[in-house]
């Protein structure tokens, strides 16, 4: 295979094929780490690996390595992301889909005709056989392949244990059909709760070959469906930029795709819409909303003179840019790589399964194969030597395994959702365990995330409901944001607005307009003082307060009289509070961490009990506050609904994405919060620890089975019949010990 790529320094990140358990990914690390001055890191959930590589080594060096891991390593190509990763991982997907649906319904009267004797009507083995064959043959054909790539490179994984298993089970069952007694006309299984040494020829064991199938195919698919939104987080981030822009050439406006922009153009960006890419302001002023990308809550006054952000929106006047930095360039992009860098650099964790097995199995092969030399070798005959062989190999394929993980995720994920909690994966469980640290995004999380009309202080002898009427009319007839939340705020505690004339908008100051006869200003208080009027001692004292907490605070003025301060804040979700004190009910330490002013950071946690802050942080600062809070040796949980939040929640041992949030958020945190109510967060690592505990119960009792009946294998005494209830027993627990997630309450 020959490989190219454009590098940057020595750093490269390959796509890794062929990975079916997470002990897959830990083999590629450790083959590409053997490589002199190599620094791997492969992540099995985004089936990626991350190589830092020395100027000796060639990009080809690293692919060859893989291969001779048995796997296989490509280099995407950014240019085309969707074709060269969404549309394969669909069709094998919806192919394993398929395997798993046509395998469910040939085996489920496989596995009733074995274990209802009153359904072994003459002849039934055969029928069993019928039904049975493809699934092992055909459903099973990915564990075989594996297994095949496997055993070529001398290692084995729980794939080998299940094909092995499998392909035995239906190999003795055509022995006994073809060559034994269970082919003969009105051969029925009983249930004979005996242990007895047996030949094995007058037993089938098709419906453990076609039920360990099946079972094993819907855990697969349900890791499968998980890890298809890999790559969502920085599609989701990209798709946030403005996808066409207006171009100035030769005075006249020209709309072109965002993607040919060059640096040094002059674009126009009109209310309400997206700024194409970085820039500077060349004319026009306005507010723009930056809140997705910097968690400010206000809107930023801008000017000419200014920068401004690609995706932000504008949200007053017109806007002439220029182009200052384009395509990979700009802050958005710089944050899809934090993203990307985060979720790349996430060590998989590795499923209890996947790491048990790494003993388990060969140590099951060697003891079917000592099995089958011991009886040979004390004389024993042919046929019971290996029946017992292969029994130690059926009584030691995982059934039960392939329900634990995903039985319990499923009802722990559907009552989640139930609950508005939305669970990625199991992955995400085991990091719940360890969470000793949570950080609190402020807007959007402990606040609401836009802005209201929080408080009026009026002057004496003026009166609320003739303020909000005079004010609320005035910024009715703005598009400005702290208009909005004044006019909404005033209609809500004023009733209705009369009309307005001479309306008048005063760039980065206000607005002023004729209401009711009066002459009415509402804005800064240089607006105010333009027109030479001062604010008294107690409304000068209501403005500094209000700031001093971090809210906006709003001048109104009419007949050459000031006579009010409007304060206009983010306010604090009213369950904000009660979800605090819930989270340190967990055992967790509370971080109020935001890209907004000290003081309105401050204010809000004092409010609901938050003692540690973190302000005014970009969002690389974030990122490393995170970090930094991980190398003192904390687990740290982030809760989060920002664009500026996704690179810090993918960083985060934990991530929780609150559903009301951007789209970026929600792909790269671990669990959704639906509703957007905070409350939810406690509950959410309730349910996720509650469900953890149900997976390790679920495997502890799968493995002790098998390692319980492995000694009565091998010493001949297992009673097939006996091993077939033993494995539906096994399964029924583990079934049943899920459905009880189904009873779990939120606080």
């Amino acid at each position: 295979m020959t490989a190219t790529t454009d590098r940057v320094g020595d750093r490269i990140e390959l796509a890794i094929g062929g990975m079916t358990c997470a002990s897959c990914a830990s083999r590629v690390e450790r083959k590409l780490n053997k490589i002199e001055g190599v620094q791997a890191t492969v992540n099995y959930a985004t089936e990626k690996a991350n190589v830092v590589f020395p100027d000796t080594v060639t990009p080809d060096d690293l692919v060859e390595a893989v291969e001779k891991a048995g796997y296989t390593a490509t280099l995407p190509r950014p240019q085309e992301p969707e074709q060269t990763g969404e549309e394969p991982r669909d069709h094998e997907h919806d192919a394993l889909r398929t395997r798993l649906v046509v395998s469910s319904v040939l085996s489920v009267p496989v596995i009733l005709m074995a274990m209802v004797p009153p359904l072994q009507f003459t002849n039934w083995q055969w029928l069993s056989l019928t039904l049975a064959a493809p699934v092992v043959v055909w459903g099973a054909l990915p564990f075989h392949r594996a297994t095949w790539t496997n055993l070529r490179h001398g290692t084995a994984t729980m794939d080998t244990l299940i094909s092995m298993g499998t392909l035995a089970a239906l190999a003795w069952s055509l022995y006994a059909l073809f060559f034994g007694t269970a082919g003969q006309p009105g051969m029925t299984h009983g249930f004979e709760l005996t242990v007895e040494r047996t030949a094995g020829s007058g037993n089938i064991y098709l419906e453990v070959a076609a039920g360990v199938t099946a079972f094993i195919l819907a855990g697969r698919y349900f890791e499968a469906r998980s890890k298809r939104r890999a790559g969502a987080a920085l599609r989701a981030l990209l798709e946030m930029g403005a996808k066409d822009v207006a171009v100035l050439r030769d005075g006249r406006e020209e709309r072109i795709p965002t993607d040919q922009l060059a640096v040094g153009d002059r674009f126009v960006v009109r209310p309400g819409e997206k700024i194409a890419t970085d820039g500077l302001i060349e004319d026009g002023s306005s507010a723009v909303d930056a809140s997705m990308l910097t968690g400010e809550s206000v809107p930023v006054e801008v000017a000419p003179g200014d920068t401004v952000v690609g995706a932000t929106v504008n949200a007053g006047g017109r806007l002439v840019v220029r182009a200052t930095r384009v395509g990979s360039d700009t802050q958005l992009a710089q944050m899809a790589k934090l993203v990307e860098d985060a979720q790349t650099g996430k060590a998989a964790v590795q499923r209890l399964a996947d790491r048990v097995s790494a003993v388990f199995v060969p140590v099951v092969i060697l003891l079917a194969f000592a099995t089958l030399g011991f009886w040979l070798g004390s004389g024993g005959e042919v046929a019971a030597a290996f029946t017992a062989a292969v029994a130690v190999l059926i009584i030691a394929c995982p059934c039960a395994l392939g329900l634990a993980t995903p039985t319990a995720l499923l009802v722990g994920t559907g009552r989640g959702a139930q609950l508005g909690i939305l669970i990625k994966g199991p992955e995400v469980l085991e990091s719940t365990r360890r969470i000793d640290t949570v950080v609190l995004d402020k807007t959007g999380t402990v606040t609401s995330g836009h802005m209201s009309l929080a408080g009026v202080a009026v002057a004496g002898g003026e009166t609320e409901t003739e303020v909000l009427r005079l004010a609320g009319a005035l910024e009715d007839a703005s598009e400005h944001p702290i208009a909005r939340a004044i006019a909404t705020g005033a209609r809500e505690r004023a009733g209705s607005l009369p009309e307005v004339e001479g309306f008048t908008n005063a760039e980065g100051l206000g607005v002023h307009g004729v209401v009711d006869g009066h002459a009415v200003l509402v804005g800064r208080v240089a607006l105010l003082e333009e027109w030479s009027i001062r604010l008294p001692g107690d409304l000068a004292e209501a403005k500094a307060a209000a700031e001093s907490e971090g809210a906006t605070a709003v001048a109104v003025a009419w007949d050459g009289h000031a006579r009010a301060v409007l304060v206009v804040a983010d306010t604090i979700k009213p369950t904000s509070a009660e979800a605090v004190r819930r989270l340190r009910d967990l055992g967790l330490t509370p971080i109020l961490l935001t890209g907004d002013n000290e003081a309105a950071a401050r204010a809000v946690a004092a409010e609901v009990g938050i003692d540690e802050v973190i302000a005014e942080v970009l969002p690389k600062d974030k990122v490393d506050v995170v970090a930094r809070l991980q190398k003192e040796g904390r687990a740290v949980a982030m809760v989060g609904d920002g664009v500026n939040d996704a690179a810090a929640l993918a960083t985060a041992d934990l991530g929780l994405a609150m559903g009301t949030g951007t789209d970026v958020a929600i792909e790269a945190g671990d669990l959704t919060l639906v509703r957007g109510d905070l409350r939810a967060a406690a509950d959410a690592i309730r349910l996720s620890r509650r469900t953890l505990g149900t997976i390790k119960g679920n495997l502890f009792w799968a493995f002790a089975y098998n390692v319980g009946a492995l000694p009565l294998a091998a010493a001949g005494l297992l009673n097939p019949m006996i091993a077939g209830a033993a494995m539906a027993f096994s399964s029924v627990f583990v079934v049943s010990n899920s459905l009880r997630l189904r009873g779990f309450r939120p606080s």
